[in-house]
């Protein structure tokens, strides 16, 4: 037949040309048709359809969607932190889901309820009153959840009932739940049902079950060990004391694998640049990171352990130690032997051998450099503390030397600097320290307090304000701002520091003594009292604060109740005779002369060569017109004659000597100035005629009586006064590689 023409006509019907069918060409085109081939001519679309909002169906829609924005607000607001809003939100939803189950439930079977919507509402709403501690109302929402046989997976949520019980304490019903929720969990999920284990055995150690603990932590470490459950196998050894089983729980923890890649893997094997690039990407990625966190909480883990068990695994803790720093040598640990070495130093210490804690010690001085410095700087921080400056500073210099990057060195080498007063050379030892480590608080303290002895105020209160930023309500910081303000001349500004202070140490009687003195000098002697009276309260022996009490009460005209003070002061010291005279005065002056005159002749008992003692019982025999007066006068006459005999002897040997100093014959008079000096120590000896408490003629006992704050003796320094001397410094003692807590 072939194939027919182009054009041509068969069966009435022209043959379409096939090549331009497609551009609209047809046979009407050849009539004179317009070419259209978009189809123009036939005018616009119709327009779309109305969407009818007011349906069931759309309604329901709607509904479902705002509750699902509704819970996811409700996580954003919980992974911001904003409990309370992801509580609200929860809620919320909670009420228009149970609106929109009703809905679908009017218009269609029960059976096309979205299950997964109700599980999601319900699940979050439990989650958010955990979160919020409403522990009640989450466990109820639970129950809804785990009841419904709808819920395929709902079973699994007892293990967070079996949380919140245990957060609640209630240890026997979150073993419970815990073991229900592990008959849930098919054994395909391997690692969910490990971590429901490990939360069995933590229960069974909480509630002393140590037997049934170490079943489950042993099931761990068989199965799948890691290093939380391999502790927690030692804790339960070592509470029931069984020291074989403890020493092969300590090999099983050390063997855990990491599943890390180690330090070499970031060593460059050869200079290619391509290499040290990619090297230098992932040097400090966030994998190597994690890789480090888990690392050094392995570390923490062992160390620990080794710690717990050294002293009782053996008959001595120091063939404990040997043990456990074997068994680390044999591990891929190994540098962890050495800080358990430097640990059984610190063991020493805690058990007051410092002979064996140094020879421990010293035994570093030969290792490498990091461990060397570590050691060094403890050994400097004993002799220290020992006051052998020498010793603390050779190995401060070793230490420095060995490892110049190690702040504690350098604080410990400024320490012994600032000790043999080179204040500009300590300073610059701690600048040094900050430079390595800014956070080297005791560094920052000390500069501080170097500052203030080099009388650089200002720099030393810009030291100490930083470290109140970091260290905040540290008393000893909180005593140097209040005491660099006192010396500004800025009362007001100590104060307010001091009212910190005493907030933090309520009990420190030096703090409200300091407060009482710093009110005195302001003219408030009211809120003085207060003070004084407070720290008297705390530390009833500080003579300065008895000293002012009793002075007080005299200036008040109250001579009874200062009686009690100066009675207390007597009884500190006991030597001291004019704490016995302001007795007697006290009574005198309230008009009890018969005690007060009793009072003298025990004084006079004591010190029978005591001339103000004298002047005053011949002053009260003759007012009360007793026949001892002419004894007394007598006595008073032969104690004033012997103390000027006294007097000129002391003053013609001075002479003498003097005298012989000029001739040059020191030989010929040494023996008349060594009497001399006898004659003047048993005078210094005796009271003297210039104390604040003489009296001559009509004049009062009192009347000089002028500054109860002088010093008598040295303040006795209670234990938070020497945590707060200003002369006080920090020496360094904590860190990875300083005595560890």
């Amino acid at each position: 037949m072939g194939r027919p023409m182009t054009g041509a006509i068969q069966d009435g019907v022209a043959r379409p040309l096939t090549a331009v069918h497609a551009a609209g060409y047809t046979k009407a085109a050849l009539r004179g048709s317009v070419f259209d081939p978009l189809g123009q001519a036939r005018g616009p679309a119709p327009p779309l359809e109305m969407k009818n909002e007011d349906t069931p169906e759309e309604k329901i829609r709607q509904l479902e969607k705002k509750v699902n924005e509704l819970v996811e607000e409700s996580c954003i607001a919980n992974s911001c932190g904003d409990l309370k809003l992801a509580l609200e939100k929860a809620k919320d939803a909670g009420r228009k889901e149970r609106v929109l189950v009703r809905q679908r439930e009017q218009i269609a079977s029960p059976e096309n309820i979205n299950l997964d919507l109700t599980y999601s509402v319900l699940f979050n709403l439990a989650t958010q009153y955990s979160a919020n501690e409403m522990y009640a109302e989450a466990l109820n929402t639970y129950q809804v959840i785990v009841k419904n046989k709808m819920f395929s997976n709902g079973g699994r949520l007892k293990v967070n009932m079996a949380n919140i019980y245990l957060k609640q304490r209630n240890y026997s019903k979150a073993i419970k739940f815990y073991r229900m929720a592990l008959d849930q969990i098919p054994s395909v999920h391997k690692e969910m049902r490990i971590k429901i284990m490990q939360n069995i055995g933590v229960a069974f150690i909480k509630t002393g079950q140590y037997t049934d603990g170490i079943s489950s932590f042993e099931h761990i470490m068989s199965t799948s060990p890691n290093l939380k459950a391999g502790f927690n196998l030692i804790l339960c050894y070592f509470a029931i004391g069984d020291r074989e089983q403890m020493k092969k729980a300590f090999q099983k923890l050390i063997t855990v694998p990491l599943e890390i890649d180690y330090d070499d893997k970031y060593i460059s094997p050869n200079d290619d640049p391509h290499t040290n690039l990619l090297i230098e990407a992932i040097k400090n990625d966030q994998l190597r990171q994690m890789e480090r966190e888990r690392k050094g909480m392995a570390e923490k883990y062992i160390m620990t352990a080794a710690k717990l068990i050294a002293p009782v695994i053996e008959t001595s803790f120091a063939i404990g130690y040997d043990w456990c720093v074997e068994v680390v040598k044999a591990s891929h640990y190994v540098e962890l032997a050495n800080d358990l070495e430097i640990n059984k130093a610190i063991t020493y210490l805690r058990q007051k051998d410092f002979y064996q804690a140094v020879e421990t010690l010293k035994m570093f001085e030969k290792k490498d450099s990091r461990v060397k410095s570590a050691a060094a700087t403890n050994l400097s921080f004993l002799y220290y503390l020992e006051n052998e400056f020498a010793q603390a500073t050779n190995y401060a210099d070793l230490a420095v030397n060995s490892d110049r990057y190690n702040p504690s060195a350098l604080t410990n080498k400024g320490n012994t600097v600032f000790a043999n007063g080179d204040y500009e050379k300590a300073a610059e030892f701690y600048k040094e320290a900050l430079r390595n480590d800014s956070s080297c608080t005791e560094a920052l303290y000390n500069i501080g307090l170097t500052y203030k002895k080099l009388n650089r105020i200002d720099e030393a209160l810009d030291c100490f304000l930083k470290l109140q930023a970091i260290l905040r309500n540290s008393a000893q910081v909180l005593y140097q701002i209040a005491s660099l303000y006192e010396i500004m001349e800025d009362p007001n500004q100590a104060i307010e520091w001091l009212m910190q202070l005493i907030s933090v140490v309520p009990t420190d009687s030096y703090a409200l003594s300091k407060l009482g003195e710093l009110y005195d000098n302001e003219g408030d002697k009211s809120q003085a009292f207060q003070y004084y009276y407070e720290s008297y309260r705390y530390f009833p022996s500080n003579i300065e604060v008895i000293e002012w009490l009793g002075a007080y009460y005299i200036d008040t005209q109250f001579c009874e109740k200062a009686i009690q003070y100066f009675e207390r002061a007597a009884l500190i010291q006991p030597t001291q005779v004019k704490w016995q005279l302001m007795v007697a005065s006290c009574y005198r002056r309230s008009g009890n002369y018969q005690k007060s005159l009793d009072t003298y002749k025990e004084i006079h008992r004591k010190f029978p060569d005591n001339v103000e003692c004298l002047r005053f019982l011949v002053r009260l025999c003759t007012d009360m017109g007793l026949k001892e007066v002419q004894e007394y006068v007598t006595k008073l006459k032969r104690v004033e004659k012997l103390k000027e005999i006294r007097e000129q002897r002391v003053k013609s040997g001075r002479d003498g000597s003097a005298r012989s100093r000029r001739e040059g014959s020191g030989s010929g008079d040494s023996g008349g100035s060594a009497k001399g000096e006898r004659l003047s120590a048993k005078l210094r000896a005796l009271p003297g005629t210039n104390e604040p408490y003489e009296s001559s003629g009509n004049k009062e006992i009192d009347a000089s009586y002028v500054d109860p704050l002088g010093p008598q003796t040295e303040r006795p320094k209670t234990a938070a006064r020497k945590r707060m001397d200003e002369d006080e410094f920090a020496d360094e003692e904590l860190g990875e590689d300083l005595l560890p807590e």
